[in-house]
């Protein structure tokens, strides 16, 4: 591995969110802080409001990178709110000096808990509106309003983002932090929820988001779920440059190659595995907010955000009928209008449609949810799935991690050994050594990837023999654990599921073969090329009156050699594999054991020209051997 991509991914990459009440200096703090402006829309400049998400690099050294997204404030624009904070890892939550908390801003505190971001720092912007004694009392208000929230004990800082009071202070503040904090799993499956989708002109189609978890390199194969449809990562972008991985945490811009805009929305995932649950029904945990204004009903209809997905359904209770008031976690079903792909573990806000109001979120249990009978024994039966299986928790960690040793999964799931030792028995897992396991849904995912990969390239280079093992090796070890993929290769090729000719690699049942496009005229060039018999002109002017492109001249050479439809005498002179053939044993008949040049000339009737490459060829192929100015038949 290079050394720049030891560095990439030693490094850690965060994004952090800008949250609180409209026109409380958010905006304008993540320009302080990163000298970008934000807001880019013609009707976000006009209204002086943030309408979509605002993104913006704050810091980079050798350790650490930080993105700041800047979360639109407005009620009307709650949706993108969440979608920003859903990937986030640390938030500033701006509250302006001369107007203290407004209700946007302790709405965006219950989503902040709800989501699970624990990471934060409260910043009172526009000090210079206000006296010192005023700001007091404004952060008074903010102490007593961030009780019993989970930003109770974050830091405050005074900023004033016009004079520059506290901005370098706080943006110190912020990467030290950052620094102190564990990143994302850059080793689990790779998965990004899509937040934006536009068109760049002359490249096509380009989606951004934040990435959850894994990493994505370019060229790399993805899938958009939850509709399945097949892309390939053409070209990424981090912070407007280029580059060839984006990892976890990071917000990346990539160019998708055979999809239009029209095929994909805000709220859709771009993934790199297929065993990303698709799901309407989810078993969940909910908690709702403090004061609620009104009273939610069985089945009541709701709106779910989930990741960068908004998608209407409603709420299922098993243990009542309706909730007035806040009453801890609740163990409860949300069934859904429309599929979204979701894990356990996954965090999400229920919003009411009318009137309009944040009711409450939570985690999902499990995303593939089942209908269940109202009662007590449904509610005992959640709680368990809540706490995870023996069996769930070794699942868990083995679809991070791809491939963990048994002393690995007993650390990681405080399981003992011999429990953890009986559970990988089941057919869900699979040992890929004595020491080593990972999950069959994974094998089979990596199969799958390996047979889509062999079968772009044969559609690409339908004259060749398949991939290059080893680069096929070097291309997936980015991706998957080394061992791994080798596992998998190994099983696919005893199985049959992939063939190996020598050092390349093909699917089941492929045949190399000349594009239909280009059959007839190579079959003209063979035909020229075969009544010229033993005495030919260079190959490159047969394919130069075949009128084949120029391009396409390595891949058929070496297919028509592969298939020894043409022999090469050397570089410049092809004989038809069946003039070859004929020669060979018109002079295996008429001569000795022991040849001479001269006798070969005799029988062939062939000039040095193409005779001493002839021989030469026999010598090569182990056909015969030279003996100072003689040939011995092998």
């Amino acid at each position: 591995m290079q050394k720049k991509q030891v560095a990439d991914l030693m490094k850690r990459y965060f994004t952090i969110g800008m949250a609180g009440h409209i026109d409380h200096g958010k905006t304008t703090l993540t320009k302080a802080l990163t000298n970008v402006d934000t807001d880019r829309l013609k009707e976000e400049i006009e209204r002086q409001i943030s309408i979509e998400l605002g993104f913006a690099p704050l810091h980079e050294d050798e350790e650490i990178q930080i993105s700041v997204v800047d979360v639109p404030g407005h009620e009307r624009f709650i949706r993108q709110m969440i979608a920003g904070v859903a990937g986030i890892d640390l938030v500033i939550l701006a509250v302006s000096a001369d107007e203290g908390v407004m209700p946007q801003t302790r709405e965006h505190l219950e989503i902040l808990d709800f989501l699970g971001i624990r990471n934060g720092i409260v910043a009172i912007t526009k000090i210079d509106r206000v006296d010192e004694e005023f700001t007091d009392l404004v952060k008074e208000e903010i102490l007593e309003e961030l009780k019993g929230t989970i930003f109770e004990d974050v830091p405050f800082m005074l900023t004033d983002s016009l004079s520059g009071k506290g901005i370098e202070e706080l943006k110190q503040l912020i990467i030290q932090t950052l620094k102190e904090q564990d990143t994302r799993d850059a080793k689990g499956a790779f998965r990004l929820p899509i937040d934006q989708v536009f068109t760049v002109k002359g490249q096509g189609t380009v989606v951004r988001g934040t990435v959850y978890e894994g990493k994505v390199e370019e060229g790399q194969l993805l899938k958009i779920m939850p509709n399945g449809i097949e892309t390939r990562a053409r070209q990424l972008q981090v912070h407007h440059q280029p580059a060839k991985a984006a990892f976890a945490g990071q917000r990346a811009a990539i160019n998708l190659a055979g999809v239009s805009k029209e095929d994909i929305e805000r709220g859709e995932v771009l993934v790199s595995s297929e065993h990303f649950s698709v799901t309407k029904t989810i078993d969940v945990a909910v908690r709702m907010v403090g004061d609620l204004e009104h009273i939610v009903k069985q089945r009541m209809p709701i709106k779910c955000h989930i990741g960068t997905a908004e998608v209407m359904g409603k709420i299922v209770f098993f243990d009542r009928n309706e909730l007035s008031n806040a009453e801890g976690e609740i163990l409860c079903q949300l069934r859904l209008e429309e599929e979204v792909v979701a894990k356990r573990g996954d965090r999400f806000i229920l919003r009411r449609p009318s009137p309009q109001e944040t009711i409450g979120g939570g985690w999902v249990i499990d995303p593939n949810g089942e209908k269940y009978r109202f009662g007590q024994k449904t509610i005992e039966d959640l709680s368990r799935k809540k706490e995870g299986t023996p069996t769930d928790r070794i699942k868990a960690v083995l679809f991070e991690d791809k491939v963990l040793s048994l002393s690995e999964i007993t650390a990681k799931t405080s399981l003992d050994e011999l429990t953890v030792q009986e559970i990988l028995k089941e057919e869900d897992f699979q040992g890929i050594s004595s020491k080593e396991f990972t999950l069959a849904a994974i094998q089979e995912a990596i199969e799958e990837e390996i047979a889509d990969r062999l079968n772009e390239f044969h559609l690409e280079n339908p004259m060749r023999q398949g991939a290059n093992k080893a680069e096929l090796l070097q291309a997936m070890q980015n991706i998957y654990p080394k061992i791994l993929v080798e596992f998998v290769l190994n099983s696919g090729i005893e199985k049959n599921a992939f063939q190996r000719k020598g050092q390349f690699l093909q699917n089941k049942g492929f045949h190399p073969h000349v594009p239909k496009s280009w059959q007839k005229r190579t079959v003209n060039l063979l035909a020229e090329l075969k009544r010229d018999g033993y005495k030919v002109k260079p190959f490159d002017e047969y394919y130069a009156s075949a009128g084949i492109p120029e391009n396409l001249k390595g891949d058929l050479k070496r297919y028509l050699e592969d298939q020894e439809i043409v022999i090469p005498l050397d570089s410049q002179y092809f004989w038809h594999g069946d003039h070859f053939r004929a020669a060979v044993e018109e002079l295996k008949k008429r001569t000795d054991a022991e040849f001479e040049v001269s006798s070969a000339k005799e029988v062939l009737g062939l000039s040095r020209k193409y005779m001493i490459p002839f021989l030469e060829k026999l010598d090569s192929l182990g056909m015969t051997r030279r003996a100072e100015n003689k040939r011995i038949w092998m």
